[in-house]
């Protein structure tokens, strides 16, 4: 299951709930037991494998020109 952020409306509180993609997006707050709405935030992107250097797609410094 995911991990999900999520932030009070009363407290400001931050915290982290795993839930099921089925899950409601509100909750409630552990400390003052408000309602709570998920947080989003950017998602990571890796570059793997040949293609995603700049030095994969020169010629090894060879001039055309020459």
């Amino acid at each position: 299951m995911p991990t999900y952020d999520y932030q009070c409306r009363n407290c400001k509180m931050r915290f982290e709930l795993r839930q099921s993609f089925d899950d409601k997006s509100t909750t409630v707050c552990p400390s003052c037991h408000g309602i709570a709405h998920r947080l989003f935030s950017p998602v990571p992107i890796l570059f793997k494998g040949p293609g995603f250097y700049i030095t994969d797609s020169r010629e090894g410094g060879k001039n055309k020109g020459d």
